[in-house]
C-alpha cells in the first residue's frame, strides 16, 4: 500500500472507562479528545474609561468587544490576555486581577477574563479591529455589544472597579451565554 494514499478511519463509540462518545481510531484505538476552547482577554482601563475594539471579523463583525481571543499553545492565560491585547488594539497592558471565568456551553468555551490598565493611551486597530476606542461608561455602545459575555464582564468589572480586593465572577445566574431567540445572530 502507498502510505501517501492510506487513510486512517475512526468509529464513534464510548471507549472503556468513559461516559462520552469520542472519536476512536479503527486501527491504533487511539482517542481523538474534542475539548472546551479557552478564551483569554481583559477589561482594560485608562483614567476611568474602557477599551473597546470593534470586530474586522466574523462573528458578530462590525460589533464592539473586549480585546479577547483564543489561548496558542505553550503560553499562559496572562500571556494570551496581553497578546490579544496588542493584536487586537495595539494595547500593551497590566493585568491587575483575575475579574471572571465564564462557561458558554453552546460554543464550548470557557472565557478567562482580566481587569487590567493600559500602558500606554497610544491605541490603534490591530488586524482583527475595524477601530478602537477608549469609552465612558455612559458611553459604552451597549446596542452594539458583540456578545453577552462582554456585557457581563463590563458590568461585573463596573461593580468592583474601585475595589483592590474581590472575588472573580462567574456566568450571572441562569445564564449561559446564549443569545435570546429573537436577538440571536445567524453570524454565531
Amino acid at each position: 500500500m502507498d502510505p501517501a494514499k492510506k487513510t486512517t478511519s475512526f468509529s464513534r463509540v464510548v471507549p472503556d472507562g468513559d461516559t462520552v462518545h469520542r472519536d476512536v481510531c479503527d486501527t491504533c484505538g487511539f482517542i481523538r479528545y474534542e475539548n472546551p476552547k479557552v478564551v483569554a482577554g481583559a477589561v482594560v482601563s485608562y483614567e476611568g474609561k474602557i477599551l473597546l475594539c470593534r470586530r474586522a471579523i466574523p462573528p458578530r463583525h462590525g460589533f464592539w468587544t473586549l480585546p479577547a481571543g483564543y489561548m496558542e499553545l505553550n503560553e499562559t492565560v496572562e500571556e494570551a490576555a496581553k497578546r490579544e491585547a496588542l493584536e487586537e488594539a495595539c494595547a500593551r497592558i497590566d493585568i491587575d486581577a483575575l475579574l471572571a471565568v465564564y462557561s458558554i456551553p453552546r460554543i464550548s468555551q470557557i472565557q478567562v477574563m482580566y481587569r487590567a490598565a493600559l500602558i500606554d493611551p497610544a491605541i490603534e486597530a490591530g488586524i482583527e479591529s475595524l477601530e478602537v476606542d477608549l469609552f465612558e461608561w455612559d458611553d459604552i455602545p451597549w446596542d452594539e455589544i458583540a456578545f453577552p459575555s462582554v456585557h457581563w464582564a463590563l458590568t461585573q468589572h463596573h461593580q468592583i472597579r474601585d475595589e483592590k480586593l474581590f472575588a472573580p465572577f462567574s456566568n450571572p445566574e441562569g445564564e449561559t451565554g446564549d443569545f435570546p431567540p429573537a436577538q440571536r445572530p445567524r453570524d454565531v
